[in-house]
């Protein structure tokens, strides 16, 4: 391990019974391509180092229990958090302290959500996938709350000048809301550049969540601090957690 264990913050007016944390992958155990803060079982790692970074994770944030990790497959499906799950799903919402939400993600956005009377929260690996699938929509419904009154983090992810798609991803989410048109710019040749974070704002503003915070920080342009996938192709995972006090 050669350096220090670094965290990032969400900067939004969450109420003080709300903890949220987005790790990086730095001052870990792993090596080589997953160098070395990597929290991910699935992608190829040694065991033991993963083992450690998670025994790590724990021990440096005081958390309350091992975070609920999840069999991510771009989907919508929410996991409504007790002590234990075991399931897959891309989303998780919890209401009483205890549990620890969590996503893995290196260029999905992770999307973070509490109530403003800190009494839920929830959190959502929101790839474009997850973004046509509805992810962020079942999430919210699932929070069972006045949308208005929900407060929204958006971690890092691939950023708008890094992230080229293909017209047909363009196609699905202009199909369904006409306004994300300008959300994509013209890339090379076919392709385009998606604005993800602007994608997911958009989607939250259409379930009634305004209070956005966050989206500015791109995974792919900063390789000292952030995994990507769409830069390295072998890579580890960071994780966004949420949970009550």
């Amino acid at each position: 391990m050669s350096e220090r264990l670094e965290f990032l913050v969400p900067e939004w007016p969450a109420p003080k019974s709300v903890h949220a944390v987005m790790t990086t992958r730095r001052g870990g155990f792993s090596t080589g391509p997953y160098a070395s803060f990597n929290l991910a079982s699935h992608v190829g790692d040694d065991e033991r180092a993963v083992a450690e970074n998670r025994r790590r994770l724990r021990d440096a944030l005081s958390l309350p229990n091992e975070p609920q990790w999840l069999n991510q497959v771009h989907g919508r499906k929410v996991a409504m958090l007790s002590q234990t799950v075991n399931e897959s799903a891309d989303a998780a919402v919890a209401f009483e302290p205890g549990p620890v939400a969590a996503v893995l993600t290196a260029d999905c956005l992770p999307v973070f959500l509490t109530s403003r009377a800190g009494d839920c929260v929830g959190i959502a690996h929101a790839g474009w996938r997850g973004l046509v699938s509805g992810v962020v929509e079942a999430t919210v419904a699932a929070l069972a709350t006045d949308p208005s009154e929900l407060i929204a983090w958006l971690g890092p992810a691939i950023g708008p000048a890094a992230f080229e798609v293909g017209g047909e991803v363009r196609r699905m989410f202009v199909a369904m809301q006409p306004e994300s048109d300008a959300d994509f710019r013209p890339g090379r040749g076919q392709k385009y550049l998606a604005d993800l974070p602007g994608l997911a704002r958009r989607r939250l503003v259409a379930c009634g969540v305004t209070a956005i915070h966050g989206g500015e920080h791109c995974t792919v342009t900063d390789p000292a601090r952030f995994y990507s996938y769409r830069r390295d192709g072998q890579t580890g995972r960071m994780a966004a957690l949420i949970w009550l006090a």
